[in-house]
């Protein structure tokens, strides 16, 4: 994540937004009351990137009356998120989260809250396909890259698909994940599904002025179903975490991989 402050303005709103929170929690007595069908404002098992330690439901948690809670401040009117009107007024300006993993929580918080609207220009798309808008959102990249990187002083590297192994079923071991392999799969062929999203890449890469150094590592990784964390994702070994890597481990093959594409480019 790229953090870029041109001043002050940004950090004092949002200190003024903590500060009329922190007012409206002393003024207004705390309520909690359900909220029907109104809540939750969204799926979370049908968001990729959210921490798999906040996935409560997919991770086995039975009762569900907790998702439709929500605060009612006694005597104020608090609205509802609205996910277009946010965007709207937040359209080209910044808004940065410093904190910890608290912080984190809030900041995926809001980024789902908001994932289903999609802003190009100036139209707004509604639960538009994921894949449409992984290729929207790099394709914007990519024009910012061609119009304010100059190639002859900055070097581009964009980072592959890094694959997660949550389902045997993809690469014909059904009923297993990770947890289940000690070994990498056998071969230099990857025996599942292509990722779709690979070619995206690829493809808008390709279209681009500025040359962008592709460090292909999907291929590799898809192989190495043996090098997640899995349960050892924490020392109580009560995590399951099949999309993040080891270290030592597959993010060395990364970096060797980046190393030698730095070597052989100034070699050229």
């Amino acid at each position: 994540m790229e953090l870029h402050i041109r001043g002050y303005h940004n950090v004092f709103l949002l200190l003024v937004v903590s500060y009329y929170f922190l007012v409206l929690n002393h003024i207004c007595a705390q309520q909690m009351s359900s909220a029907g069908r109104l809540y939750p404002l969204y799926d979370s098992s049908k968001c990729p990137w959210v921490s798999e330690s906040f996935l409560c439901v997919p991770n086995g948690r039975p009762d569900k009356d907790y998702l439709k809670y929500r605060w009612s401040p006694s005597g104020c009117d608090a609205p509802r998120f609205d996910a277009e009107d946010f965007l709207r007024r937040y359209t080209g300006k910044k808004i940065m989260f410093v904190g910890d993993s608290i912080s984190n929580n809030q900041w995926q918080s809001l980024t789902y809250s908001i994932w289903d609207k999609i802003q190009e220009e100036n139209k707004s798309y509604k639960d538009l396909d994921r894949l449409v808008a992984f290729t929207k959102g790099l394709t914007t990249w990519s024009k910012w890259v061609d119009n304010n990187i100059d190639p002859k002083k900055t070097q581009v590297f964009y980072q592959g698909i890094s694959p997660a192994h949550l389902d045997g079923n993809d690469w014909g071991s059904p009923g297993t994940n990770c947890a289940n392999h000690t070994t990498p799969i056998n071969g230099t062929v990857y025996p599942g599904s292509p990722t779709p999203v690979v070619a995206v890449v690829k493809q808008v890469l390709s279209r681009m002025s500025v040359h962008v150094n592709l460090l292909d590592i999907t291929t590799s990784s898809q192989l190495r179903i043996d090098g997640h964390p899995s349960i050892y994702a924490n020392r109580g070994q009560t995590a399951h975490d099949c999309g993040h890597w080891c270290l030592a481990g597959v993010p060395d093959t990364w970096n060797s991989l980046f190393y030698a594409s730095v070597v052989l480019s100034e070699n050229v």
